[in-house]
């Protein structure tokens, strides 16, 4: 298939997509519409058409979606038909978190080192993981094939660890730090930041009241 730019609002939508998707598969659902799906997921039938045309299709009309192949074929998109190996940088509550998720391993995700700067955790266990220290990064990139390092650090940390892992060859980093990195171009970095989606959170709280009130005060007079 023909390479083209897709949105980022539909990439944003794929593992909504094979989220549900595998739910339906848990379900025993063999075939579904984009009707049915559109009710699932809040999205409107001709946008689900839409953004699975921009990968060829899938459905057939009449039938709908076989829910199965649906979901492979999304998990191929989102590059879950292969393996990664993944490092978390900061072995806190969050760092620790992340390790303990057993869901990353069954998309491919294998967590195999975690990192942190207090010698009071050097060797203690997550899951089956030994936590080490992060002198100990360099050799271990070098030794071992690391595609993706998980950033769980303070913010006054992530750019020094983020600058040290893509020089020792890692290409993607998942951030978790309060701060935005500048890397080189060639290294991939999603940022998550929890604060904003909190903010976001209580501007649609805020949003929500204040429709509330506005109708209230519209019965009452």
């Amino acid at each position: 298939m023909e390479r083209k730019t897709i949105s980022r609002a539909v990439i944003k939508r794929l593992p909504r997509y094979y989220r549900y998707l595998g739910d339906l598969l848990e379900s025993g659902v063999e075939r579904i519409s984009s009707n049915e799906l559109s009710d699932k997921m809040q999205v409107t039938a001709s946008q689900i058409r839409q953004d699975l045309n921009n990968f060829g299709g899938f459905g057939q009309q009449g039938y709908g979606y076989n829910v199965q192949h649906l979901h492979t074929e999304i998990g191929k998109i989102l590059g879950l038909d292969r393996t990664y190996n993944m490092i978390i940088l900061g072995a806190g509550n969050l760092g620790q978190a992340l390790a303990n998720y057993s869901k990353f391993a069954r998309w491919g995700f294998k967590v195999i080192g975690i990192f942190d700067v207090d010698p009071e955790l050097d060797g203690s266990m997550v899951r089956d993981i030994p936590i080490r220290m992060v002198s100990e990064l360099p050799r271990y990139l070098k030794e071992n094939d690391v595609q993706i390092a998980a950033l769980t650090l303070p913010r006054n940390q992530a750019k020094a660890m983020a600058e040290l892992v893509t020089a020792n060859g890692v290409k993607a980093i998942w951030n978790f730090a309060h701060t935005d990195l500048k890397l080189p171009e060639d290294v991939i970095v999603e940022s998550v930041h929890l604060s904003d989606s909190l903010m976001q959170l209580s501007y649609n709280m805020s949003n929500y009241k204040d429709k509330t009130q506005k109708k209230s005060r519209t019965k009452e007079k």
